[in-house]
């Protein structure tokens, strides 16, 4: 295996290791054993476990842009793409019911351990912040357009947390729906 494949495959290893075990919870010889690296080859790569950690904020903030991308180019309207941003809830809903948020819990835990992290890990929250607040200006919502996207923002998280502390309740469909109904019900009210 080539260097880079290497690295992105410690990389991704990480990754899946921070969001099932936590970061704090995650070792070097876990994500080696994962990749099936020795130790050594892994130090090539990387340090310490903070150098993974900006590495894997760094890919989860580019599989977001690709989504995010993703749903532009493929939904018509703002609303549309809104749509989608809170359906990942359903299509991520059984590794959120296990695991949570990889989202929020990362930023929770970073922020718990009062880890230097933090603030690459918010960057993913503002990522998403940002491209919600566009797509309700883009609706028309010009002065209210972060509050709105921080209500779905905040929702959303919420959501995701307590279905995975009551992950045998079936109400994760039921608030993406009231979510969704919400959304029309603002796109018929018009500008504000």
């Amino acid at each position: 295996m080539a260097a880079s494949e290497t690295r992105q495959s410690i990389v991704a290893a990480a990754d899946d290791l921070f969001y099932e075990n936590g970061f704090d919870h995650t070792s070097f010889a876990q994500v080696a054993e994962v990749v099936g690296i020795s130790r050594g080859n892994f130090y090539y790569h990387f340090k310490t476990k903070d150098e993974i950690l900006d590495a894997v904020i760094e890919k989860r903030l580019e599989d977001r842009r690709t989504m995010m991308s993703q749903w532009s180019s493929s939904q018509e309207t703002p609303r549309q793409r809104v749509a989608q941003f809170i359906r990942i809830l359903l299509t991520n809903e059984a590794k959120i019911k296990t695991y949570g948020c990889p989202i929020g819990t990362l930023f929770t835990e970073l922020s718990k351990l009062d880890h230097p992290g933090e603030d690459s890990a918010r960057r993913l929250f503002d990522l998403f912040r940002i491209w919600l607040k566009r797509q309700f200006e883009l609706m028309g919502h010009t002065r209210d357009a972060d509050d709105l996207g921080m209500h779905i923002l905040a929702r959303s998280q919420g959501v995701a947390t307590l279905a995975n502390a009551y992950p045998n309740e079936p109400f994760l469909k039921n608030e993406v729906q009231q979510m969704l109904a919400w959304l029309e019900a603002l796109e018929a009210s018009g500008n504000t």
